[in-house]
């Protein structure tokens, strides 16, 4: 074998292995970024090729960021706490009533925000909220595990939700609108047979009466940053706070809907991102006479690095002919039929990611399908079946995606301990049938709406 096509693949196991071990906590963005290196050096991958890189990932990558901008302005609300504090009145005592609640959340910042936003949002919370309702770590460990598989997954609806997806959406030359219009409603269906299949495996799990609170959540934020007094707040200063709160999500929201309106008239989605992360930072100013310097150093802007090295070493794979490979393997199955091709296809992303993580192996999987000369329904079908693989079928182990790999650290960060055998219990019995079922949706929405 040829030394051009040995190195990247030997870069791209050991990036990989790095990135899932994380030795002594190394942050992702280290070996990706040590791993493209390499692979520049040994000119596996052209000046042209970068240039081709950026023009692909930098529009994605600055959406992302300012959505994350947005989450982290949230949590200098105090949004964490006024969060839980409402999942805990909304609960009513009753542990089964927390954990669609809970699942409603999760869902609603992965469409508001992104999947690793939402991680970096739901995790905080309900890790603040359990602790204070003094549930056992193995009460916790239910809905801590449920609340980060349907936040993962409800990337899949909307292509903006996820970096890897709004890059692949790039590659492909399909509009966010497009997306949107031929996966939210097969995705959505599949996410709400998800919530009630892993309702049906962890209910024995969760408590029947939820303990009461230990303190007010939200006053211990409002009397720490705001109000240094002592008291409870009272219920005109909280009425106010919640609808500031409910104010800053209806700005994110219609920020949200903007960017499908930019994306139906072509203009460049990040323009609308930035735009809206900026006023959210202004009113943040306004609201808190704080500089807005902290914010961006809490930003975790290590994700623009770790996406631009994998999709070098993802060209380099390119360049030295493994999708030339794939191509001959799965032309013969795109040949097969639709519905045949769906499966395999996102199967085969489904098994990719959770060997390898969903970034490379999405990649990996798009670049196959272009090179094929696909038409227009067939390419976009198929590639919503690799979402569907990479966004859904990559969980059925803890390292699938980088919100699971986030997850895991936050987790770690708290000294709360989940097991592999945790997980499992509840991926093995919940993630293939989900991805069966959502793809299965996803062929027969197309065949009806667009075919």
């Amino acid at each position: 074998m040829n030394i051009q096509i040995i190195i990247p693949i030997l870069v791209f196991l050991l990036t990989t292995v790095i990135i899932l071990w994380r030795p002594k906590g190394i942050n992702e963005a280290w070996p990706a970024s040590i791993g493209a290196g390499i692979i520049l050096l040994t000119g596996t991958v052209t000046y042209a090729n970068i240039m081709d890189i950026i023009s692909k990932i930098g529009g994605a990558s600055i959406t992302i960021m300012a959505t994350i901008v947005m989450a982290v302005i949230l949590e200098s609300f105090g949004f964490f706490h006024w969060s839980a504090a409402r999942l805990a009145n909304a609960a009513k005592g009753s542990g089964y009533r927390l954990y669609w609640y809970i699942q409603l959340l999760c869902f609603l910042m992965t469409l508001l925000f992104n999947n690793d936003g939402s991680i970096l949002i739901t995790t905080p919370i309900l890790i603040l909220l359990l602790k204070n309702l003094r549930l056992k770590p193995h009460q916790q460990i239910p809905y801590l595990l449920t609340g980060a598989l349907i936040a993962t997954a409800s990337s899949a609806p909307i292509g903006v939700s996820n970096i890897v997806n709004l890059i692949a959406l790039n590659i492909v030359h399909m509009t966010l609108y497009m997306h949107t219009a031929m996966m939210f409603v097969p995705a959505t269906l599949g996410l709400l047979f998800m919530s009630w299949l892993m309702y049906v495996v962890v209910k024995r799990k969760l408590p029947k009466r939820l303990p009461d609170s230990v303190y007010d959540i939200e006053h211990i934020f409002f009397t720490k940053n705001f109000h240094p007094l002592k008291g409870s707040l009272t219920v005109e200063t909280k009425r106010q706070r919640t609808r500031f709160m409910l104010k800053v999500l209806l700005f994110v929201f219609i920020m949200r809907c903007l960017l499908f309106v930019a994306s139906y008239f072509a203009i460049p989605i990040e323009i609308v991102a930035v735009l809206g992360s900026v006023v959210l930072l202004v009113w943040r100013w306004y609201h808190l006479r704080t500089n807005p310097v902290d914010i961006l150093k809490k930003t975790p802007w290590h994700i623009l690095i770790f996406a631009f090295s994998m999709y070098v070493i993802i060209y380099g794979l390119h360049n030295a002919g493994l999708t030339a490979m794939l191509v001959k393997l799965c032309e013969p199955i795109v040949n097969e039929g639709l519905l045949y091709a769906s499966f395999i296809m996102g199967g085969l992303v489904s098994v990719l990611s959770n060997f390898f993580n969903n970034h490379p192996a999405l990649m990996v999987g798009t670049i196959t399908l272009t090179e094929m000369g696909l038409d227009p329904v067939t390419l976009k079908t198929i590639y919503l079946a690799n979402i569907i693989g990479s966004d859904m079928g990559s969980l059925l182990l803890p390292i699938g995606t980088l919100a699971s790999l986030i997850w895991m650290h936050i987790l770690r960060q708290n000294k709360i301990k989940v097991k592999w055998k945790d997980y499992l219990s509840v991926s093995l019995v919940v993630i293939p049938p989900v991805t069966i079922l959502t793809l299965f949706l996803l062929f027969y929405w197309v065949q009806m709406i667009f075919a």
